[in-house]
């Protein structure tokens, strides 16, 4: 599938995954169910759940290591900075250091062009925090965020995946 084809798709995803309310309940059961899924799979994983003026929810699995945490900050900046998700941008920017172009003004030790941060998004309200996963292959980071997301809003997963890379 071709950039511009993920990149709509992401676009969609984003416009259709709106939560009715968001608060710490419903960021902890995110958050616990892509921990759950994280543990059953053996997926070596952070999750960083927050509103912007505050972490709602935390996890680590077996696996992850000390950079997953710095990986995800600096994607949740991201999602702060451009209020969308960081797989949309890496795909937006194309650019394999995963940095943002100098004229963008962006400390790399700042943000990163990684895909795993998507926005959360409350109807009325707009973008208010994001959901961080850092430690798979950046397309497989946003799926999980994405596929949580679908099932926690009833949402067919199918009509919102992107295809494997392998496809």
């Amino acid at each position: 599938m071709a950039a511009a084809d993920d990149i709509a798709l992401i676009r969609k995803q984003e416009e259709v995954l709106v939560f009715p309310a968001f608060d710490e309940a419903v960021a902890f059961k995110i958050g616990a169910a892509i921990r759950a899924r994280a543990i059953a799979e053996n997926l070596p994983i952070v999750v960083d759940i927050r509103l912007w003026d505050r972490p709602l929810f935390y996890a680590a699995t077996p696996g992850s290591n000390a950079s997953n945490p710095d990986w995800a900050r600096r994607k949740i900046n991201v999602v702060k900075r451009f209020l969308r998700s960081t797989y949309r941008m890496v795909l937006e920017q194309q650019r394999p250091d995963r940095a943002f172009k100098i004229g963008e003004g962006l400390d790399i030790s700042e943000y990163v062009l990684a895909g795993g941060g998507f926005p959360v998004t409350v109807k009325g309200a707009g973008v208010i925090g994001v959901i961080a996963v850092s430690g798979l292959p950046e397309r497989e980071d946003h799926g999980v965020v994405v596929d949580a997301l679908c099932d926690h809003l009833g949402v067919d997963k199918r009509s919102l995946a992107l295809a494997s890379e392998a496809e």
